[in-house]
């Protein structure tokens, strides 16, 4: 009966340990997430703001014609016309690349009405969730630039900010994006339910932790600033 058992037992651990290496050789490894990100600031003067945002609407339709983009939003700093801001997401750094001479015409065509120059920064995904919620006509949108003296741990407690965001019941999105050559250069794209689900992530507990935690790091005061979308 011993004899018998023991038997069993091997022909059990023999049978899992190939189970095991067929499941390890048929699982196909992770991707590696090669999304590409471009944020761009730039600012127009408020007497041409009307023709700044139409140019700025040709270009993200001529923009959303190409199968490797994945997104691309424009926003305007709130209560400050002709301060905008272009988040594009591009399926790999090479398909935002091919598009240089597009984006050229584009700063071409805005000479004559900008009052600061482009200010363009590539990032790669350091936690980027989609939510349940959708935005609406009343929801707030929050941009940052984090610019901290270099700190590994810095990384880790803007993912662990995120993660806590997203479960706060206004939140509708909370992107980090992490430079791609600048890895102290952080962007945090926010999206609120209402001016009151963002003034409860301003009171929580996670949010004032994470300031006061990063406070000593930052090599510039925290660039917060609210905007609105622009259809």
């Amino acid at each position: 009966m011993k004899r018998v058992t023991a038997t069993l037992k091997g022909s059990l651990y023999t049978a899992s340990v190939c189970t095991a290496l067929l499941v390890a050789i048929c699982t196909p490894a992770l991707a590696q997430d090669t999304t590409f990100y471009s944020v761009s600031y730039i600012e127009a003067k408020p007497s041409a703001r009307t023709q700044a945002v139409a140019l700025l609407k040709g270009y993200r339709e001529s923009i959303r014609r190409d199968d490797s983009n994945i997104k691309l939003e424009l926003f305007e700093q709130a209560e400050r016309a002709g301060h905008f801001v272009i988040v594009e997401t591009w399926r790999t750094a090479a398909a935002f690349d091919n598009r240089a001479g597009m984006r050229k015409q584009l700063e071409d065509q805005f000479d004559s009405m900008r009052t600061s120059g482009w200010d363009t920064r590539p990032y790669k995904t350091l936690s980027v969730a989609s939510g349940p919620a959708e935005a609406t006509n009343k929801s707030v949108y929050v941009i940052s630039h984090v610019d901290v003296t270099p700190d590994p741990k810095i990384a880790g407690m803007l993912t662990a900010l995120a993660t806590a965001s997203r479960l706060e019941d206004g939140n509708i999105r909370f992107d980090v994006l992490l430079h791609t050559m600048r890895s102290n250069h952080f962007e945090v794209i926010e999206t609120w339910k209402s001016e009151k689900a963002l003034e409860n992530h301003a009171n929580a507990p996670h949010t004032k932790k994470y300031r006061d935690d990063i406070q000593s790091a930052l090599g510039s005061p925290l660039d917060e600033r609210v905007y609105k979308v622009i259809e």
